[in-house]
Formats: structure tokens, sequence, C-alpha cells
């Protein structure tokens, strides 16, 4: 079994479709372009076939991620609350450079919740996290569901990890 699988960046397909072509398992050819987990055996002929690179393949399971002490975590998390507020200022804002301040701080605090844990979907904070919103009371429209698909592949993914041996 392959520790590997395919993915498909539609943005970057350009429908050349020679994935279709050299697939052993069909695995990319689906009617909404997504390529099936379940049937790639995780080969790569597809990214290499891909003459707009818009094929990627994906680790089935993630390393751990480093352990922070609280400190940093917490450093992390008031940095992250500056770069919001930062960015919720910009964005008031008229003019290429707000508009460019606006950009710069969201990319900064996207890259503070990767570090604090919590873009990744391995982490146990995200786990922690997601569990936190069913918890609360949530207005109406919110994605419960959504937030449900996820913790179950979450689970998902700890199943994997452990049948790999790396638990």
């Amino acid at each position: 079994m392959s520790t590997k699988y395919a993915v498909r960046n539609i943005r970057l397909c350009t429908k050349d479709c020679l994935c279709l072509y050299v697939c052993p398992s069909g695995a990319a050819d689906t009617e909404n372009s997504v390529i099936d987990v379940d049937t790639c055996i995780g080969c790569g002929d597809c990214a290499d076939a891909c003459p707009s690179g818009a094929i990627s393949m994906v680790v089935k399971v993630y390393p751990d991620q480093q352990e922070k002490s609280e400190d940093v975590v917490n450093t992390l998390q008031r940095l992250l609350h500056s770069k919001s507020r930062q960015e919720n200022i910009a964005a008031g804002l008229q003019g290429k450079l707000a508009v460019a301040l606006e950009k710069s701080n969201h990319i900064m605090a996207e890259e503070l919740l990767r570090e604090s844990g919590y873009l990744l979907p391995q982490s146990d904070n995200t786990k922690r996290f997601l569990e936190s919103l069913l918890e609360q009371e949530q207005p109406e429209g919110f994605p419960r569901e959504k937030v449900e698909f996820l913790l179950e592949k979450h689970e998902h993914y700890l199943k994997e990890k452990r049948a790999a041996g790396e638990e």
C-alpha cells in the first residue's frame, strides 16, 4: 500500500487530461475533476504526466507537529491577535498600500496559526478547536455538519497512523 495519494489543484489544471491516460487505477477519471483517493494507488504517474503541474502527491500520514512550550504558543497567539487587528484596520482603508498591508497581515496570521498547530489537520490543537466549536452555542447557519465531518476525518487520520505503527 502506498504512503501517498494524488490531488489535483483545479485552479492550475489546463484540462490536457494526460492524467486520464496514464492513471493505471482510473482514480483521475472522475466527473468532478477530484482524484478518487480510495482508488488512487499512489504511483505518481498522473503527477509526472501533468504538463500544468496541477497534480501533486500528498502523504497519507503527516508527521507529528514539533512540540512548543506554552510560552511560545501564547506568544504566537498574541502576535496572531495583533496581525488580525492590523488586517481589519487595513481592510477599512483605501489604496494599494492598504490592500498590500491587509494581504500581508492575512498571510502572516495564517503562518502563525500554522505554527501554533491550528491549520494542520493532524494537530491535537485543531481537534480541540473543532470540538470546542461543537460545545459552544453557535448562531443560526453555523456549519455543524462540516465541523463533525472534519472531526471524523481527524479520527480517520489517527486510525491510519496507528495502522502504520506510528503512534
